[in-house]
């Protein structure tokens, strides 16, 4: 059974940009349509992301020099950016996961069942 919910905008700006690293750090290099692609496979079809979303974030991410981009030609023969990771997009990963981690096991803390005073 697959669950399906509206995301806040909030948390998925918190959360696309380590979506996106991960997803270069797996597939390799990537265009930006086959980054959505494979962001809503992973997501079971939550995270249906459309280019004013998605593009933004590729932008930021540049930006940043978490990732480069190169121009190339799609499986469709078409003319498309691909984006990679950089090694400073490597480091970063490993610490959003670091923080994400901790992020959760304090969540799980306050939406587990409240314990009875004694």
């Amino acid at each position: 059974m697959v669950f399906f919910c509206r995301m806040s905008k909030e948390v998925l700006q918190g959360t696309l940009d380590l979506m996106v690293l991960r997803t270069l750090e797996s597939m390799g290099p990537q265009h930006g349509f086959g980054l959505a692609k494979r962001i809503l496979h992973v997501s079971d079809g939550v995270l249906d992301l459309n280019q004013g979303t998605l593009y933004p974030a590729l932008l930021r991410l540049e930006q940043r020099r978490w990732i480069k981009s190169r121009w190339g030609v799609s499986e469709n023969n078409r003319k498309a950016k691909f984006y990679e990771l950089t090694a400073r997009g490597r480091k970063q990963i490993a610490e959003e996961t670091e923080s994400w981690a901790l992020t959760v096991s304090l969540m799980a803390k306050f939406l587990s069942e409240p314990e009875t005073d004694r």
